[in-house]
Parts: C-alpha cells; sequence; structure tokens
C-alpha cells in the first residue's frame, strides 16, 4: 500500500484526503497544516491519522506521494529539495486540478442523485403499474402503481423472477422476440384484472437490454395521471416511456399549450412536434372541441370521447385527465387510441383466430352437456380413449355432437399441441377424395399442382384426424384407410413411395353399420379395426333430463349471437321440449330454440310458450306436389321444379337429415349433396 503525506488541510487538502478514505491501494499517515482547526485536521485526527503543523517532523516516515496544497511556491521549493528522489512530489497547481475535479464530482453525483430522486417521484405518481426485467427475467424496476395493483411489495419484487410476480405475463416473450405486446388481459391471483403493454428496452446501440411492462387495473375506475411534481421539469425523464408507446400522447400545460407529443401521435394525426408545440390546445381538432381545455377548465378527467384529429381528420377515441401537483393544476395529459388501427387489429385478430380454429380442436369435455347415465357413460369412456391412442369409433344420430366429443378427445390427449384436422366424408366428391386425404404428386392428374399437395393426413401428422361420416366412403377409399390403419404410412396419388405417419384417428357415423356390412357396403377388416373403442352418443330423446342444462347452455350462446337477453324459461317450456321427440337431436333443440327467441320481443327476458313452434313429426311429407309444381317452362324446367320440390319434402320429412333423406329418395348422399349445391336448397 502506498504511503502518502498531505501538506495543507484545508478546502483543497479535505477533499484529497475525503477522496483516498475510500482507497484500497494508497493510505494517508500524516497530515499537515499551520492551522490546528483547519478542517483537514479535524478529519485526520477523527481517523486516527498523524496530524502536525511542521511537516519536518514527519520525513522520517516512509513515504511514496506528499501532496502540496497550500498554494504557497515557497513551501514546494522546499519540499523538492528535501524529498528524496524516490517519493513523488504533487504540486498544488495539480491538486487543484484534482480538487475541481472532485468538485466536479460531487456536483455531478449529487444532481445524478436529484435526478433519480424525481425519476423515482415521476414513476411512482404515474397511476399505471411499471415493471422492468432484465434479460434473465429477473425484476429491475418495480413502482408503487405496480405494488398497489399486484398486493406485493417493492421490497420483496425487486430481484425476483417475474413469474413469481405476475404469472403467464408476456414480458419473458418479450425478450425472446423482442416484440412488443400491447393491450394483454391478464387475471393477477389477486383477482384483479390487468391490461398490460410489454415493450422491448433498448440501449444506446438499440442491443435489446430488458423489457418494460405498463398496467393498469381495469378492474376499478381510476385516473389517467396522479399528482406529479413539476411538469416541465419532468417532460425529459417521461421521453423514454412516452418515446415507446405505440398509442400517441399529448401533453398540454395549464395555459392550454401543447408542450409533448411523441411519434405515435405524429403517426395517428399527420401533425409534427413544431405544429402543435407551443400552439393553442384546438391546433389539431378537426372535428370536435379540445378535450384538454375541458379538462382544464373542469379539473376532471375525461374517456371515450369519440373526434377527429389533424389535417386527414382521422377518427380516434380521446382519453384525457388533469396533471395535478399539490392541489395546483399544471395542465393535462392525452391518450388517443386510432380507431382505424383498432379495427383493422381487431379484423386481423378475427382472421387469426379463424385460422385457429381451423387447425386446433375448439371443445373440451366441460363443454359437453349432460347428467344422464347415458351420457355420462359416454363422457367417462371418451376420457378413457382421450388418454391412449386407439382409434375412437363414435356412434350415434345426426345432431348428437358426435364431432364435440372428437374436439373433446383431442384436446384431452397428449396431442392436443398438434393439429386436428376435420373431413366430412360425405361432403367432397369421390373424385377428390382421395387426392384429399392422400395427396398426390407432381402430374399425377390433369390439373394436379405443380410440385404435388400434402393430402389431409399428412397435414394431422402428430395430431388427429376426425373422419366424419365415415359410413359414405367408397369400398376402394375404405381399402386405401384400412392400410394407413394397418401400416400406419400413406401413398400419394401418383407416387410409390409409402410416407410414415403418426395421427390418431376418430371417426364417426350416424349409419348403421350392422346393416352396412350385411349389405357389403363397408368392409369388415376395416370395421373391426375401426371399432376398437366404439362409443355411443345417445340421442336427446334418450336424455331428456339433460335438457335444462342444454338449454341454459343455448340460452348463453344464442344471447351473444342475436344481441338478445333471455335469461330464464316458464316452466310451460320444458315441459314441452321435455314432451317431444327431437329426431334431428341437439342440433333441432337450438334451432327451436334460436326460433323461439327471434319471435320474441327484445326487452322480454323469459321465454315462453307462445313463442315456441315445434313441428309435428313428419309434418308437410304428404303434401301435394301438384299444387305447387311450375305449369310454365320447358320439360327440362319442370322437371328440376319437381326435383327440387320433391327434395325439400324429404329434407323436411327426415328434419333435415341429408343421410337419412338420402336413404328416402333411394340415393347416395353425394349425389343428394350435389342435387342440393344445383338447386341452392340449404
Amino acid at each position: 500500500m502506498h504511503r502518502i503525506m498531505i501538506v495543507g488541510a484545508g478546502v483543497g487538502g479535505t477533499a484529497i484526503l475525503q477522496l483516498l478514505a475510500h482507497s484500497t491501494k494508497w493510505q494517508t499517515v500524516a497530515v499537515v497544516d499551520v492551522r490546528e482547526d483547519a478542517p483537514g485536521m479535524v478529519i485526520a485526527r477523527k481517523s486516527g491519522i498523524e496530524t502536525g503543523n511542521d511537516w519536518h517532523a514527519f520525513l522520517h516516515h516512509t513515504l511514496d506521494m506528499v501532496i502540496d496544497v497550500t498554494g504557497d511556491p515557497s513551501v514546494f521549493k522546499e519540499l523538492l529539495a528535501i524529498l528524496p528522489k524516490e517519493t513523488v512530489l504533487i504540486p498544488g497547481e495539480m491538486a487543484e486540478i484534482l480538487v475541481q475535479l472532485l468538485q466536479e464530482k460531487d456536483y455531478y453525483i449529487q444532481k445524478l442523485q436529484s435526478l433519480s430522486r424525481r425519476q423515482q417521484i415521476i414513476f411512482n405518481s404515474i397511476e399505471e403499474g411499471m415493471i422492468s426485467i432484465n434479460l434473465e427475467g429477473v425484476v429491475t424496476f418495480f413502482n408503487q402503481s405496480a405494488a398497489r395493483i399486484t398486493d406485493v411489495s417493492i421490497e420483496d419484487a425487486i430481484g425476483q423472477h417475474i413469474d413469481q410476480i405476475m404469472r403467464d405475463s408476456s414480458l419473458t416473450k418479450v425478450i425472446e422476440t423482442g416484440i412488443t405486446e400491447t393491450d394483454q388481459e391478464l387475471l393477477l391471483d389477486t383477482g384483479k384484472k390487468i391490461v398490460a403493454s410489454c415493450i422491448p428496452m433498448l440501449d444506446e446501440s438499440l442491443q435489446q437490454i430488458g423489457a418494460l411492462a405498463i398496467f393498469k387495473d381495469v378492474s376499478e375506475v381510476t385516473a389517467l395521471a396522479e399528482e406529479i411534481t413539476d411538469l416541465k421539469e419532468i417532460k425529459t425523464m417521461l421521453e423514454a416511456i412516452i418515446q415507446s408507446s405505440d398509442d400517441a400522447i399529448s401533453v398540454a400545460d395549464e395555459q392550454g399549450r401543447g408542450i409533448v407529443v411523441n411519434p405515435a401521435y405524429t403517426r395517428i394525426t399527420g401533425l409534427t412536434p413544431e405544429e402543435i408545440i407551443g400552439k393553442p390546445a384546438t391546433a389539431d381538432i378537426s372535428e370536435g372541441e379540445s378535450m384538454h381545455l375541458k379538462v382544464i377548465d373542469t379539473k376532471k378527467p375525461i374517456r371515450g370521447v369519440n373526434m377527429r384529429l389533424g389535417p386527414n381528420k382521422r377518427e380516434v377515441i380521446v382519453n384525457v385527465a388533469p396533471i395535478i401537483v399539490k392541489n395546483e393544476l399544471k395542465g393535462s395529459v392525452g391518450v388517443i387510441h386510432d380507431v382505424t388501427e383498432m379495427r383493422k387489429l381487431a379484423h386481423e385478430l378475427k382472421q387469426a383466430k379463424t385460422i385457429i380454429r381451423s387447425l386446433e380442436s375448439k371443445y373440451v369435455f366441460d363443454d359437453i352437456i349432460g347428467t344422464s347415465d347415458e351420457m355420462t357413460l359416454a363422457i367417462e369412456q371418451a376420457k378413457l380413449a382421450a388418454k391412449t391412442p386407439v382409434t375412437v369409433f363414435l356412434r350415434g344420430e345426426s345432431g348428437t355432437g358426435k364431432e364435440l366429443f372428437a374436439h373433446a378427445i383431442h384436446s384431452e390427449s397428449n396431442r392436443h399441441y398438434e393439429k386436428f384436422i376435420r373431413v366430412n366424408c360425405a361432403a367432397i366428391a369421390e373424385s377428390l377424395l382421395e387426392s384429399e386425404l392422400f395427396g398426390y404428386e407432381d402430374g399425377a392428374f390433369t390439373g394436379a399442382k405443380k410440385g404435388g399437395k400434402r393430402g389431409l393426413f399428412e397435414e394431422a401428422n402428430g395430431g388427429s384426424i376426425f373422419l366424419d361420416e365415415i359410413g359414405e366412403l367408397s369400398l376402394s377409399t375404405q381399402a386405401k384407410l384400412l392400410r394407413v390403419l394397418q401400416e400406419k404410412e400413406i401413398v400419394r396419388v401418383g407416387g410409390i413411395k409409402p410416407i410414415s405417419i403418426d395421427v390418431r384417428i376418430i371417426a364417426a357415423t350416424n349409419v348403421n353399420m350392422e346393416k352396412a356390412l350385411h349389405d357389403h357396403t363397408f368392409r369388415e377388416d376395416l370395421y373391426y379395426r375401426l371399432n376398437r373403442m366404439p362409443i355411443y352418443v345417445p340421442a336427446l330423446r334418450n336424455r331428456i333430463q339433460d335438457i335444462p342444462q342444454l338449454v341454459d347452455r343455448l340460452l348463453i350462446k344464442l344471447n351473444r349471437e342475436y344481441g338478445r337477453n333471455v335469461t330464464s324459461v316458464s316452466l310451460a317450456v320444458f315441459q314441452k321440449l321435455q314432451s317431444y321427440n327431437w329426431p334431428g337431436n341437439v342440433r333441432e333443440l337450438e334451432n327451436v330454440i334460436g326460433r323461439a327467441m327471434i319471435f320474441m320481443p327484445v326487452n322480454e327476458t323469459e321465454l315462453h310458450e307462445r313463442y315456441l313452434h315445434i313441428p309435428a313429426h313428419n309434418e308437410g311429407a304428404s303434401k301435394n306436389s301438384k299444387e305447387t309444381l311450375n305449369t310454365h317452362g320447358t320439360l327440362e324446367e319442370k322437371m328440376n321444379d319437381f326435383e327440387k320440390q320433391i327434395i325439400e319434402q324429404a329434407l323436411e320429412s327426415c328434419q333435415h337429415n341429408k343421410t337419412k333423406a338420402a336413404k328416402m329418395l333411394h340415393i347416395s348422399i353425394r349425389n343428394l349433396y350435389y342435387k342440393l349445391e344445383k338447386y341452392g336448397i340449404e
């Protein structure tokens, strides 16, 4: 450790003494000054450092450095002449530089501490909660609003992983992707519902250093801004947050003049900061009145006001709140949401959900309604099947909910993260079915897509495929499906190379399979492969006691679809519903309830019997076709009209069960689908 003597204990000597006190490499062994009460002498004595009025008395020490801060040139010359050559002598001018540097250091430290305190006041004054994490997901900042909303103290939060404070947040996702996540709804363990926006934090070189979440409690009515100390002082400190916001922000002073706008504001309104800052708050309004001026006048927040801003008359929704410091109005802050962007995002979200629904199962076992013994048995069997890779064969009449069971089985299985592909075997033409199921190679047939195409089995690889109305498959397609079940591989149309697949098959039919086996329209070997886990979904007439539960669920669904508020059903309605045979099962029940709700007055909340119209079974089947037969036109037109009428009567007679209607007419189900499309029958 280097040994130092300080000559001169005034302001400069004191500053150097205090600086060296924090060093582990330098030791002050003596402090000399002609004044006993000099500040440096007092500090040295308290620190146990030798002091004296004559520096000659300390030359017996082995000194590595002597610092002269007396300002007396004669002292420096005498020291220079007497001190050994190995002792470094620092002149007074150099000491002054050191003192100035130290003083500047203290000044900037104090300024930094002041700014830090001011920043803390700002962040703790904001109504929204703020949490920042580093790249490891550890919480590095946690303001008072975050503590209030999450019921976690700042001391307990700092240093913890974000998952221990706020589970299922998007902060860790933002760390991984670097992409902003906005308007995320989240339910905290405390029961509070928050809306959060998570953004990446970048340093001056645009390198990601963490992520910041800004969130607010939407379960209570709160002000958009809390008391803050001084609007102009915090402007710079808020700049980083404001500039990174996807929502447009504008701030006005107490006179209603613009003082801050962010880039999102310019993007939405088309107005630059130069056109707003220093100008009246009405400068950006094309339609409506200034909410800034209104808030400044009333000192009350205003939310959800529709306006048009900028030269392009952009439609926006404005939330404005007063900025009050110590009961004194300092201005107002406005958050502007672009209605156009919100509608676009809502449309994109709807499209995304549509795509996701086409690839994933939509229902779970909790969505299956019924406590009857028959339905309970079917659900228990389905849950058991879901835990195994066994092929499932769903049997039951049309409208009983077989597809609902298929969705739930996939959702409960270990394949629920993979695709769920639905195939209506009867709705695809026989000529296209094979290529749709198994795909085709390049040039397999005229019009084939260049490069070939993956089939639905390949698309479902790793997941599940639901083959509805499997009883309508032709014998040739049945043979190819049998190969999939036996060999777990497929061959594309026009190809020779087998492709291995891992697909869980869930089949369903409303056909009498035993009769189909007897009539040789369905292969026995395929039937026994499919029938390893048969599940019979009961008809509604066999579980009449489930109707009240089904009606309650249907009311919720149809209220949402029709914009109604029907909350109850009269006893007479339940009695009538439970006395009907329900040939169309749950699908027919939904149609009856929906039709009744349409006939109800909008302000009524209880469904009464007078609005219920349950068709008599086979009603309309005996209508005389001659009464409505078109007597004009060519023979072909008359034949088409007559055929259309017969099909409509058959469908009505079979409660729109297409399979039964096809059997009644002695035509194939595919032929029936063709004629339905031809005549525009729904």
